[in-house]
């Protein structure tokens, strides 16, 4: 039997974000993400397929405040710059 009285998630929603979106928005590495996938609290992170999806109070939660003024390369491009 379905519950439909059990709330689904709103992926509408504005802040819930693909983890690309995400790293993005706070200036960090994929990988670094992906290693604090259990430090989330209960809710704020879930896998469909092979992507994760994270909501903004969960990057808070976990990173902080985003960090707009530091100067993110990936180590590709700083090659590039050689």
């Amino acid at each position: 039997m379905i519950n439909l009285l059990k709330k689904q998630p709103n992926l509408d929603d504005r802040n819930i974000l693909s983890s690309s979106d995400a790293c993005k928005e706070w200036g960090i590495e994929a990988s670094t993400l992906r290693r604090r996938i259990n430090d989330f609290p209960y809710g704020t992170v879930r896998k469909f397929g092979t992507s994760w999806v994270v909501t903004r109070e969960g990057m808070y939660a976990v990173f902080g405040e985003k960090r707009t003024n530091r100067n993110f390369y990936s180590w590709n491009q700083k090659r590039d710059q050689l």
